[in-house]
């Protein structure tokens, strides 16, 4: 899996530093903020990792029309940033509340 990743995350360099014409080391910063606001949109949990692809896949979309609609409102970067924290933190807090749920039914 780790060879798998690598791979993959060297051709996105490559795809990356293609489109923009140079390579930068910064480029590509808070990326990781939008990996982990898809996950966690997409119903997988923090704490026990538990999810389906198709949830992440679902995320993907959710976060992409969400991107999509503030570069399209013209809502500064910043502001994007801080929607996606409270996305996540908000899915973090659905989801302690159902596993709270399902262990009293337990």
């Amino acid at each position: 899996m780790y060879s798998i990743a690598g791979g993959l995350s060297g051709l996105a360099g490559v795809v990356m530093a293609a489109r923009a014409n140079i390579g930068q080391p910064s480029m590509g910063n808070m990326y990781e903020l939008d990996a982990i606001s898809a996950v966690v949109i997409g119903g997988t949990s923090l704490f026990g990792g538990r999810g389906k692809m198709t949830g992440t896949i679902i995320g993907v979309c959710i976060l992409g029309v969400i991107t999509s609609g503030f570069t399209f409102l013209r809502i500064d970067f910043y502001y994007q940033e801080i929607a996606k924290g409270i996305i996540i933190i908000t899915a973090v807090v659905v989801d302690q509340y159902r596993q709270k749920i399902r262990s009293e039914n337990v």
